[in-house]
């Protein structure tokens, strides 16, 4: 082993992994690939069950890619094998695009099954979960493994079949949200999602790291919307840099003067910072951050008469999300659309805690070293960097640098027309919708034909990623394309080779983007297991990567008449910007966490208390205590059976009522922290209050009351309610649960670093 490696280990970096144990069973696997080779079918799975009971991971290795070769046509190599070993050992494995995750990923989770775990393998989305369930499934079963899949479409009779396999695909949101559901279960017999077992994650840095920063939340319909017409009539009446400013970092908008006197003209000539008109500035701050901050085909699309939500790290819809009620009704009203209704929080749960539920986690993905400080920091993961099957050969030039973002389309529509005239397919990844149709109607009008991947057709995914690699095909597509996909040269073996002399799959990034992790996917859909392939980056200078985190970046002089820029400094630059939006990600990733840790604990406290309430008679037997009088009055009329039945109903009901409540009022609180802290002392750099404490100390003190509060509203309740034979009538008394869920796009942090909030605070 180098020096290097041997430093680096003994400096636990991430990494460094020591697979030896791993690779010293490799000549043992090997040894018995011809034995294997002559036992039935149907002793296949018998020799596995084996192998896992007696802990003989070499047996197991073996008979496990004796399983792939007969069921996919594929002999598994000794790194798929190493990375099975190392998930089943509890590592994250970073193996390169195109060296067979998938396979190594199921083999791992038939390993964990057949020791008699419960295996959930989470995804980054529904397309792969579906893909690699169906895809994996003749494995599966020549292994005696029970395999299914979960999907945003699927019923509840689905989802109890696919929860009762040994190994479950699902992506991360529907795992999340059925767990979500089943905290609002008011029957043991309605509890879909089984006790937490292991977990075994794809694509785990997308996962754990980018999805992390929006956590999953369920919101229940109590009235019907009201998209503000007016109010987005006013934002569209106002002009930017005169009327309204945009920050730096792209997240807030406030008026100015000017603005504000604009819109006290239009409303009538109010007076906006006057107490009584306080709801009518709400209004219209909401409306101007719809407005100004929200923008349709990047952050959302319009189909169907409604909004749809496109999820920032993957580029697709994403399922029954929206923004909370203020914001998704004045993005309707921008949009000229009826308001769908409007709801409340019931609860929600962060990534890691969803995670954390599990007591044995692994995974896989291509890109983990470059968060592996974080997968420790957060979820205690480790990650084995497993080396490729096949050394990479593909060709990454630098970044070509334009001073100007219509110069850098020109040059890559010219780039494209090059590589297309000598019928080298072409990858164009984009940042977002807007820019994927903006670019591909480039090529048109050039005469070239190409087909665009995004959110509006993902139903035709699968289709476009198996002619992309095709003699002369041209791709253009958002994240969509960046990740889990396999692209493969040609359709015919001739195709491949013709198409690998001109040098395979070309992959052109239309912009850097927030990650360099993303930045590395998109490349690695070319020159997968040692095929040619090449890729290059064209930036500009006026890119919103680098205006938004590098905005003191002085401008750019090109070099050539095509606006080329070859200034060191500003690739530099672009590169400085793209550190800082990493950092500021972690930042708010780090921020989330700290803020949602407590809630997470008095979550599970809660649930422990409901989990009692749901199984037991404690419900009961807690009111006959607080009303013995109506206890008595109800037992002489109804069975115990039913009064169990109706306690049960009246306590879980204020139970889940409280912790929507004291979700509200946590909400409401860590809006307020910060002001609270800076308004300390007159000097801005120094802040007397810690604004985590203060959030803290705030929700112990409301927690230690919400208790105490169920049980003097359920005894309120037991004396009122109407019992009947099916239980507590708690419509009639006017109690009723939402009449539909769906989730919520939440961002933390909404007003930026504290930091940075501080400085825009004082700046003038």
């Amino acid at each position: 082993m180098p020096v290097r490696d041997r430093v680096r280990r003994f400096l636990q970096k991430p990494g460094t992994a020591d697979l030896t144990r791993f690779r010293r069973l490799l000549p043992a696997i090997g040894a018995r690939e011809e034995e294997l080779r002559q036992v039935p079918d149907g002793e296949l799975a018998a020799r596995a069950a084996k192998a896992s009971a007696d802990d003989d991971m070499a047996e197991f290795a073996a008979v496990a890619r004796e399983a792939a070769r007969r069921a996919l046509g594929e002999r598994a190599h000794d790194v798929q094998l190493l990375g099975t070993l190392a998930m089943l050992s509890g590592y994250v494995a970073e193996m390169a695009t195109g060296e067979g995750k998938t396979l190594s990923g199921a083999l791992a989770a038939a390993g964990y099954a057949l020791r008699g775990h419960r295996v959930h393998v989470m995804s980054v989305n529904d397309y792969l979960a579906r893909r690699d369930a169906h895809w994996m499934r003749p494995v599966y079963r020549l292994l005696g493994v029970s395999s299914d899949c979960i999907g945003q479409d699927s019923d509840r009779r689905h989802r109890e079949d696919a929860y009762a396999a040994q190994v479950t695909y699902a992506s991360v949101s529907e795992l999340g949200f059925d767990v979500l559901r089943d905290r609002l279960r008011e029957d043991v017999k309605e509890l879909l999602v089984p006790s937490p077992d292991v977990v075994l994650i794809d694509e785990a840095d997308s996962v754990l790291i980018d999805e992390a920063l929006v956590p999953l939340v369920l919101a229940g319909a109590m009235a019907e919307g009201d998209a503000d017409h007016e109010m987005a009539m006013l934002a569209r009446c106002l002009c930017p840099g005169e009327d309204y400013q945009v920050d730096e970092d792209g997240r807030n908008v406030h008026l100015t003067d000017a603005g504000a006197r604009a819109a006290e003209q239009l409303l009538g000539g109010i007076d906006l910072y006057d107490g009584a008109n306080l709801a009518v500035l709400t209004r219209l701050n909401v409306a101007l951050h719809a407005h100004a901050l929200v923008h349709r085909d990047v952050h959302y699309i319009v189909r169907d008469g409604g909004v749809h939500l496109i999820s920032e790290s993957r580029g697709r819809v994403a399922a029954l999300q929206r923004w909370p009620d203020g914001l998704q009704a004045a993005i309707e009203a921008k949009e000229g659309l009826t308001a769908s209704d409007s709801g409340e929080i019931l609860d929600s749960i962060t990534i890691e805690s969803l995670v954390l539920r599990y007591p044995l986690a692994c995974g896989m993905t291509g890109t983990a070293i470059a968060v592996g400080e974080e997968l420790r920091e957060f979820y205690g993961l480790e990650v084995a960097v497993i080396e490729p099957n096949r050394p990479c050969i593909r060709d990454d030039q630098p970044d070509r640098v334009y001073a100007s973002v219509p110069e850098k389309e020109r040059a890559i529509v010219a780039e494209i027309a090059a590589a297309h005239r000598g019928g080298r397919p072409v990858l164009a990844g984009t940042l977002d919708i807007a820019e994927s149709e903006r670019l591909a109607d480039l090529p048109h009008r050039a005469g070239f034909l190409c087909v665009v991947l995004n959110a509006k057709n993902e139903a035709a995914e699968a289709a476009v990623i198996a002619e992309a690699g095709g003699y002369g095909a041209i791709t253009v597509s958002t994240q969509m394309a960046g990740r889990g996909t396999d692209i493969r040269l040609g359709g015919t073996e001739g195709d491949r080779e013709r198409i690998a002399s001109l040098g395979g799959l070309y992959v052109i990034g239309t912009g850097r983007h927030v990650s360099s992790r993303l930045d590395d996917q998109l490349r690695g859909r070319s020159g997968r297991q040692g095929d040619p392939g090449g890729s290059v980056f064209f930036v500009s200078m006026a890119d919103e990567l680098v205006t938004s985190h590098a905005p003191d970046t002085r401008p750019a002089r090109p070099a050539y008449a095509d606006g080329r820029v070859t200034d060191a400094a500003a690739l530099r630059a672009v590169q400085h910007a793209q550190r800082v939006a990493e950092g500021a990600r972690l930042e708010i990733h780090r921020n989330t966490w700290r803020y949602n840790k407590l809630i997470e604990h008095q979550r599970q406290l809660l649930l422990e208390h409901r989990d009692r309430v749901l199984r037991t008679d404690a419900a009961l037997r807690s009111l006959a205590a607080h009303c013995p009088d109506r206890y008595l009055e109800l037992s002489g009329a109804v069975s115990e059976s039913v009064l169990v039945l109706a306690a049960r109903q009246i306590v879980l009901h204020h139970l889940d009522r409280a912790w929507t409540d004291h979700l509200a009022t946590l909400a409401e609180v860590r809006e307020g922290i910060h002001l609270r802290a800076l308004g300390q002392g007159p000097n801005p750099f120094i802040i007397s209050l810690d604004p985590l404490a203060e959030f803290h100390a705030e929700a112990v003190r409301l927690y230690h009351r919400l208790l105490s509060q169920v049980e003097e509203q359920s005894a309120q309740t037991f004396q009122v309610v109407t019992i009947t034979a099916d239980g507590a009538d708690l419509a009639a008394a006017g109690l009723r649960r939402p009449t539909a869920t769906w989730t919520y796009l939440v961002r933390d942090n909404p007003f930026g670093l504290v930091a940075d909030w501080i400085l825009r605070r004082f700046r003038h």
